[in-house]
């Protein structure tokens, strides 16, 4: 292993590709993560509402359609879980044959249409493809074949599953925020980012400081600015990157929340007081916080202190 992880460092163009591709196929998987997590969540959120109406309302009709969903959950076969059933087409469910399931290309060989039935597949399958691999590509270069490059790209995975379910559903699911919070406090005992206490802390801070946030504006307010969802992922990146980048996140996925939200309300892709997820905003600010936020920080003080 020792001396693979060194070939890899003397040929850095071989690593960086390699990093490219695997992290593309992995891409493929995420939009199964991004689309079928919430069915899962959503079935198992009815099946205990149903097994308390039961037992406790057997008059209540339990048969209850869920609007945020494209097909009722009855539709979905009984075992529907990340693996099982196999890739279909959403229109006709024609089965995807192996080489259309290739990141990128599959969807480019046939040309964004079903084999079967021609009707349109999202773009959005070969975007997040090769977002994860350009993004993994990224931490490549920057990191090299080293424990922090194998760390930072499972987080991005999970950054880029949880930022589409959030674009989808205005949810950020514990499955996928609390592991990364615990490992976050894990590897950092090893001092792989920051120090054990930095993480600890960091992970207190990241919670509290949206959680305070939050109250505040509800008792001026009396409405929820934003959820719980939002506090667990900033502290996500407190137990992975510290408490000290807590600030530049704030600031970046503010910054950025705000001018996209104007954005659309310009555009009138969005009516004002409609919601926005902000989840999307802290995963991209913490990523790059990941790899340039220490010189952003030195930059900052050495320009305006």
């Amino acid at each position: 292993m020792s001396e693979f992880i060194a070939l890899m460092g003397q040929y850095p163009v071989i690593f960086i590709s390699v990093c490219f591709i695997f992290a593309a196929t992995i891409g493929s998987f995420l939009n199964v993560v991004i689309h079928r997590l919430p069915v899962m969540m959503k079935r198992e959120w009815q099946a205990e509402c149903n097994q308390y109406l039961q037992e406790y309302h057997p008059d209540i009709v339990k048969d209850v359609s869920l609007k945020r969903l494209e097909k009722p959950l009855d539709s979905f076969p009984e075992r529907y879980n990340l693996v099982v059933p196999n890739s279909c087409c959403p229109k006709c469910n024609a089965a995807i044959k192996p080489w259309h399931n290739l990141p990128i290309l599959g969807w480019c060989m046939l040309k964004g249409k079903c084999a079967q039935c021609q009707q349109a597949i999202s773009v959005r399958y070969p975007v997040i493809e090769l977002l994860t691999g350009l993004m993994v590509a990224v931490l490549a270069w920057h990191f090299g074949p080293t424990s922090q490059f194998l760390f930072a790209s499972l987080l991005t995975f999970v950054l880029i599953a949880l930022t589409g379910i959030d674009l989808d559903e205005m949810l950020l699911p514990d499955q996928l925020t609390m592991p990364l919070l615990w490992l976050g406090l894990l590897i950092n005992l090893q001092g792989v980012f920051t120090s054990p206490t930095d993480a600890i802390i960091g992970a207190i801070a990241g919670y509290m400081s949206l959680w305070s946030v939050f109250w505040l504006f509800k008792l001026v307010t009396g409405k929820e600015g934003m959820g719980y969802g939002d506090f667990k992922l900033l502290a996500v990146f407190g137990a992975w990157l510290g408490w000290q980048m807590l600030p530049l996140i704030i600031l970046l996925s503010s910054l950025v929340g705000a001018v996209v939200g104007i954005a659309l309300i310009l555009s009138k892709k969005l009516n004002q007081g409609n919601p926005i997820p902000f989840g999307p905003y802290i995963a991209m600010a913490g990523w790059i916080a990941l790899i340039w936020g220490n010189d952003i920080v030195n930059w900052y003080l050495g320009t305006f202190l």
